[in-house]
């Protein structure tokens, strides 16, 4: 498959294909973008992605609101629908929930607090 530099949506035939990728870090940093949105339908959801963003020191994010941001809207195109139950195939992995609404994406799901703490003002 031959990606140019300025793709950060990258559309697979299949789960399995989105399941083996092995992508080369160094590589995507030489990219004219700032992270790379892998997707598929799913087998039993409507789309699977993972997202890598190396220039901002992600190699390969465990889930990700906001690519889904961009995913749901390209989805919606593509599927003619609204709702969406999506996996995010990263080895932690995650199930989220979006509904395209238009100027935004409603997003829920189960969430891993990984940072708590107070501001000051």
């Amino acid at each position: 498959m031959k990606f140019t530099s300025q793709e950060t949506i990258w559309r697979f035939e299949t789960e399995q294909d989105i399941l083996n990728l092995e992508l080369n870090m160094d590589e995507l940093k030489k990219l004219d973008a700032f992270a790379v949105n892998a997707t598929a339908r799913g087998n039993k959801v409507d789309f699977v992605s993972r997202f890598f963003a190396p220039k901002a020191g992600v190699d390969e994010d465990p889930v990700t609101g906001s690519a889904h941001c961009t995913l749901v809207p390209y989805w919606k195109k593509k599927l003619g629908k609204n709702e969406f139950v999506v996996l995010q195939l990263s080895e932690r992995g995650g199930k989220l929930y979006c509904t395209d609404l238009g100027e935004t994406v409603r997003m829920s799901g189960e969430a891993v607090t990984y940072l708590e703490g107070y501001i000051n003002v």
